[in-house]
């Protein structure tokens, strides 16, 4: 679990920094990633969802139909979202250079890192002053385990229970708007000066490049049977994933685990 002055998300709103922060800046950093996203209308709601509060770096990761004239009817003006977003083949494109990957789930998954509410995630995401993604899963389905495993963070909208589908672009306002409100809340909620921007967290791409080093250098050495690896690399990952691991850590660890190959 990411942590702040040893602190969990949940006391994230202290973790500010006292340099007041570049609203454009931050929000710039800040990317919306939806994955495999069945109607285009709801790319189009997504596209006004995020205008409205300052947002505007969309990635879309194999949507069934764009562009397409419900997205723009939907956007109802924010078609410059439309027409800069971006589109992927996988979602590990799409989460190229960030350091902090935060997962939309509407349920409590058995292989699931730590979970944090909307409010805490926002704080996270702004105080951290890096490449920051937010991704949401197909309408119907959500995001599978495999994309989720992906993910730093998770986050749950406490929706009431007796009714609980949420419309995907609605999800979205709801981040954007508490990202908004973080935003505007920080240079007023300060107390400890933020560590993140002092580190330099490691990308997704980076993180990814250890986890293959690592199951690969598992088999070498007989520890992992990939006829039958169960559930290893996956609670391996969660125990990384609560690390927060930096570039240096990431480069230390692949060191170790290359001088055991080379032995």
């Amino acid at each position: 679990m990411l942590v702040c002055d040893g602190m969990t998300t949940s006391k994230i709103g202290a973790c500010f920094s006292r340099t007041p922060i570049d609203s454009l800046t931050t929000l710039n950093q800040i990317r919306i990633v939806l994955c495999q996203t069945g109607h285009p209308g709801n790319i189009g709601s997504t596209a006004r969802a995020m205008k409205t509060m300052g947002l505007s770096h969309l990635c879309l990761v194999n949507p069934r139909s764009f562009p397409h004239a419900d997205a723009h009817m939907m956007s109802a003006g924010a078609t410059d979202i439309l027409e800069a977003a971006q589109v992927c083949t996988s979602l590990h494109e799409a989460l190229a250079g960030c350091n902090l990957v935060i997962g939309m789930t509407a349920r409590k998954r058995e292989l699931s890192h730590q979970s944090c509410s909307p409010r805490e995630a926002a704080a996270l995401a702004i105080a951290s002053g890096q490449q920051v993604a937010l991704v949401f899963g197909n309408e119907t389905s959500g995001l599978s385990n495999d994309e989720l495993i992906l993910c730093q963070q998770l986050v749950h909208i406490p929706a009431n229970p007796d009714f609980s589908s949420l419309n995907l672009a609605s999800a979205v306002q709801i981040m954007a708007y508490e990202l908004r409100m973080a935003l505007l809340g920080a240079p007023e909620t300060v107390e400890h000066p933020n560590p993140y921007r002092r580190i330099k967290p490691a990308t997704h791409e980076e993180v990814e490049g250890f986890y293959g080093h690592l199951e690969q250098t598992l088999v070498h050495v007989g520890y992992l049977n990939p006829e039958q690896p169960k559930r290893l690399m996956s609670r391996l990952r969660r125990l990384f994933t609560r690390a927060g691991l930096h570039q240096e850590e990431v480069n230390i660890l692949r060191g170790i685990l290359q001088s055991v190959r080379d032995k």
